[in-house]
């Protein structure tokens, strides 16, 4: 006589899912306005919950579809024990329609459902529709739905569940209660596991369920089906060890072990570490994935954080996640996380993981401290600041009494450098030792119209120490002046007006400011009334009395020389092609990181 068939094994995700509102765990939010909108009759006609996977949403589904038509009901705790309750805990009621939107995403399901709702449950007092991933109907089914989402029949009730609600149409948005499922803490989900295995008559590790919490990443299904996966192994107790050999995960001890080879810049010995630990079976992408999750909260304490915010490390090793945030720096840390995060992603595209973990390593390990650096390159900027040993730059001389801090005059134009070569000339601070290019600070004119991106040796932005004493404004200061002036002010606009070609005085506190031909544009934008307000505030400080700055353009001229050669036009965007191809200015570009911004034509 053959055996009996054994019953059927129902997996603990479904045997232990959620049967009342109050078993919700992470949501009680939803579960009080759910049951409250269940005493106080307030019950709408459709609902919408959004969250991630696994947080509970058609558990919830299924709890307000049993509160509504249990056999006692509608009552917000559903007995679990009549016909009704069952069958849609196991959902084969024939009035609870669980529809899967991703298979029945058509205008054809859709018509089909519309017909429907006009019959009458059969045995329960409402016909509920739930419908999982709803964002995956067409938009031609959305729109078959309105109508009858809108003003369904006194019998219908409907529940859509989603974890993408951007997609869904606003138009249905508008018509649903919508409720937000959160993610459940790791400390929720470890003592739910902690419940499943002893319910199962087994034992656990504290740390192996909360391993399997942090792994879960606010997911109670993840958690429970990893949980079912140790279970089949058939050990009466579940460790840390054994949940590590399931995940293909590196242990905290060696992962942690590897930030410290990390942080003191060994990358012989974090790539013997590597090997060992590919060696013991652990995947290398889950690996690069556990130390961007680790370097995630060492960030998080170099930050200013605590010890509870820490998402991935055991609260016992807190004091070596602080450690290695000290060590480290936030911008350093920043900087790691970034190299790890690009090999991650790569890594899902290439046949090469190890190598791309071991490129990663090696540049977390070449990293130089950032937030030193950060410090130095904010001195370097401060006026009158000391560059600090071993630097490239020098301290800038204090002021005597009687001289005037205003900018030398450019040399004239037309003329050649010292170098005699006729290329223009290039001032700045060398480059930093540790970049090999200058600090992006903003632009400063030199003296021949290019621009360093590094901070110069130039007068202090501050016009009240740009000149030592007010000196009256005269045909011969004039020039000298308005370059104290500018060099006081540090905007778009200045930069337009430091473009100019000449300056004059034609009446006591008035000063004229000309501009070539070619730059009609920058006299346009010095002229708003706004940005003429500003310069004469500037001459105002700089010569001691009220001066009034108009700007103009001069003409170009319409003739010449008669025995002179005709030239031929040339566009000052030309001009700046030819400059650019000078070797003198192509080698400023790859030393300084300067370029030319500005080309006067000669005399």
């Amino acid at each position: 006589m053959p055996e009996a068939p054994q019953s059927e094994y129902v997996v603990i995700a479904r045997r232990y899912r959620p049967r009342r509102f109050d078993e919700l765990l992470g949501q009680e939010h939803v579960g009080r306005a759910l049951a409250g909108a269940i005493t106080s009759g307030r019950v709408g006609h459709a609902y919408l919950f959004t969250g991630a996977r696994g947080v509970g949403k058609t558990s919830a589904a299924r709890i307000l579809a049993k509160a509504l038509n249990c056999e006692h009901g509608p009552t917000p705790e559903p007995c679990n024990q009549c016909d009704i309750c069952q069958s849609i805990s196991t959902g084969d009621d024939v009035d609870v329609l669980e529809i899967d939107g991703a298979s029945n995403r058509g205008i054809d399901e859709i018509r089909q459902l519309r017909q429907n709702v006009s019959v009458r449950p059969s045995r329960a007092r409402l016909k509920i529709y739930i419908i999982d991933e709803v964002h995956m109907l067409t938009r031609e089914a959305f729109n078959a739905l309105l109508k009858t989402l809108e003003e369904p029949p006194e019998h219908v009730k409907f529940i859509f569940c989603t974890t993408e609600p951007t997609k869904i149409p606003i138009t249905i948005l508008s018509r649903c209660q919508r409720f937000d499922f959160a993610g459940i803490s790791r400390e929720a989900i470890a003592g739910r596991l902690g419940q499943i295995v002893e319910a199962e008559g087994l034992q656990a590790d504290r740390d192996a369920l909360e391993l399997l919490a942090r792994r879960a990443s606010g997911s109670m299904r993840d958690s429970q089906s990893l949980l079912e996966q140790l279970l089949a192994f058939g050990s009466q107790r579940i460790t840390v060890e054994e949940v590590h050999r399931l995940l293909g995960t590196a242990d905290e001890e060696r992962l942690l072990r590897l930030i410290d080879l990390l942080v003191s810049r060994d990358a012989a010995a974090a790539l013997a570490e590597l090997d060992g630990t590919l060696n013991a079976g652990v995947d290398v992408a889950l690996l690069i994935e556990q130390l961007l999750s680790y370097l995630r909260d060492v960030m998080v304490v170099a930050a200013g954080g605590g010890s509870d915010a820490m998402m991935f490390t055991a609260p016992t090793e807190a004091d070596r996640i602080k450690q290695a945030a000290e060590q480290l720096g936030l911008s350093t840390v920043l900087a790691a996380m970034q190299i790890v995060e690009q090999a991650l992603a790569r890594m899902r595209y290439s046949t090469h993981g190890r190598i791309l973990a071991e490129l990663a390593l090696v540049r977390v390990c070449q990293l130089e401290e950032l937030d030193e650096l950060g410090e130095l390159i904010a001195q370097v900027g401060q006026p009158g600041a000391v560059p600090p040993p071993g630097r490239p730059g020098s301290p800038r001389p204090a002021l005597s009494p009687g001289h005037s801090a205003a900018p030398a005059a450019p040399p004239p134009r037309g003329k050649k450098n010292d170098s005699g070569d006729g290329a223009p000339r290039m001032t700045g601070a060398p480059p930093t030792a540790a970049t090999g290019r200058l600090p992006k600070d903003p632009p400063t004119p030199t003296s021949a119209g290019l621009t360093s991106t590094g901070p110069t040796n130039v007068a202090p932005t501050n016009t009240a120490t740009a000149v030592a004493e007010p000196t009256a404004l005269t045909a011969e200061s004039a020039e000298s002046l308005w370059r104290a002036a500018l060099s006081g002010l540090a905007t778009t606009t200045a930069n337009h007006a430091r473009k100019f070609d000449r300056v004059s005085v034609p009446a006591p506190g008035r000063l004229v400011v000309h501009f070539a031909p070619d730059y009609a544009f920058a006299k346009s934008i010095c002229s708003h009334p706004s940005h003429i307000a500003r310069f004469e505030q500037a001459m105002a400080e700089v010569a001691g009395q009220a001066v009034r700055v108009e700007f103009e353009a001069d003409e170009a001229p319409t003739g010449g020389v008669p025995d002179a050669p005709a030239r031929t036009r040339v566009s000052p965007q030309q001009r700046m092609i030819e400059i650019t191809k000078h070797p003198m200015v192509h080698r400023a570009n790859e030393l300084f990181g300067a370029m030319p911004t500005r080309v006067d034509a000669p005399y």
